[in-house]
């Protein structure tokens, strides 16, 4: 089944050399012929050289592929955008009459987002923005991180009532009090703040405050360089279709 595969110019395929470690195209299209269908979606966790990619867009495939190593800039990038642009002429690229085109999302993995000093206290990673903290934290709680134009405290949205509102401020009673002057009675807000004067979290029945740190450690990853969860750019919501490769 496997015998008529030759690996003639492997070195050169992709335009990339990986010794000892690319895969033929000839090889994985045979796979994806026996185990996908057009449109099917094709995982590789572990890229190498981004032949498996190659092949799946060559072959009219979704993809996600992930690489820890530095060939996801020198070798898996460079080769995917040689396939989109049409300029990579070699493996199965005539035999599937590939002629160009398509598309793809490329996602680094953030620092962590909590990290301990050196007392031992929790805190916010110095490397998060603003709008990367508010993002992450809007992720972790189950929100939509959709800044809204006209109440800066609607940040986030759960639901049609609910709001939550991430800074990296001091948060005293004046602050608070002048959110909850432009909030509807029917209105629910979580504020999540690096700190906060003591009573507040029981200031107002329809806010809860709380100290950012303490509400993720539950869930977060904290002290890692490849934390999985957070994201480096806040997302953008636009009526489009998902695009799944990665």
């Amino acid at each position: 089944m496997w015998d008529d595969i030759l690996s003639n110019n492997l070195h050169k395929e992709g335009n990339v050399s990986f010794p000892k470690g690319k895969k033929p195209e000839h090889l994985i299209k045979r796979v994806l012929e026996i185990a996908t269908n057009e449109g099917d979606l094709v995982l590789d966790s572990f890229l190498g050289s981004g032949t498996t990619i190659s092949v799946a867009q060559k072959m009219n495939r979704k993809w996600i592929g992930v690489e820890m190593g530095e060939q996801a800039y020198t070798h898996c990038k460079p080769r995917i955008d040689s396939v989109i642009a049409n300029t990579d002429k070699s493996g199965i690229t005539k035999a599937v009459n590939w002629s160009g085109g398509g598309g793809y999302r490329f996602y680094e993995l953030a620092p962590s987002l909590i990290n301990q000093d050196p007392f031992g206290e929790y805190v916010i990673n110095s490397d998060y923005d603003a709008d990367m903290l508010a993002a992450a934290v809007a992720l972790h709680e189950g929100f939509t991180y959709q800044p809204n134009d006209a109440l800066f405290w609607k940040q986030s949205v759960g639901n049609e009532k609910s709001y939550l509102f991430v800074t990296t401020r001091h948060l005293n009673s004046a602050y608070l009090d002048s959110i909850k002057g432009t909030m509807e009675d029917d209105e629910y807000l979580v504020i999540a703040c690096r700190s906060f004067d003591s009573g507040l979290e029981k200031a107002y029945e329809h806010i809860t405050v709380k100290k950012i740190p303490q509400m993720l450690l539950e869930r977060c990853e904290f002290g890692k360089s490849d934390y999985n969860l957070n994201i480096v750019h806040p997302p953008v919501y636009e009526d489009e279709e998902d695009i799944d490769e990665e």
